[in-house]
């Protein structure tokens, strides 16, 4: 159940002031994600996401692996979650 309340204006007396409530059903969920996150060790990482057939590499690369410490020929370049969140966002 969720709860919604609200108060009356501060410059009413004491009394005025009451909270009011208001008790209404929250609505199922329309989708729940069920990813998968595999560590591989460092920056690397799988996720195995709903309908993909093959799990998903992250890791880091260019400016990001310079911030992050990441020598070049440490790990091999992926793409970062920030990348997929910004595509995932149009852009």
């Amino acid at each position: 159940m969720l709860k919604r309340c609200w108060g009356t204006r501060k410059l009413q007396p004491k009394l005025a002031r009451q909270r009011r409530c208001m008790v209404s059903p929250m609505p199922d969920p329309a989708y729940i994600s069920r990813v998968r996150i595999e560590r591989l060790g460092g920056p690397q990482r799988l996720a195995y996401l709903p309908a993909e057939q093959e799990p998903v590499a992250f890791g880091v690369h260019s400016e990001v692996a310079v911030h992050y410490g990441v020598k070049p020929d440490q790990y091999p370049p992926h793409a970062t979650t920030l990348d997929y969140v910004v595509a995932a966002a149009g852009g």
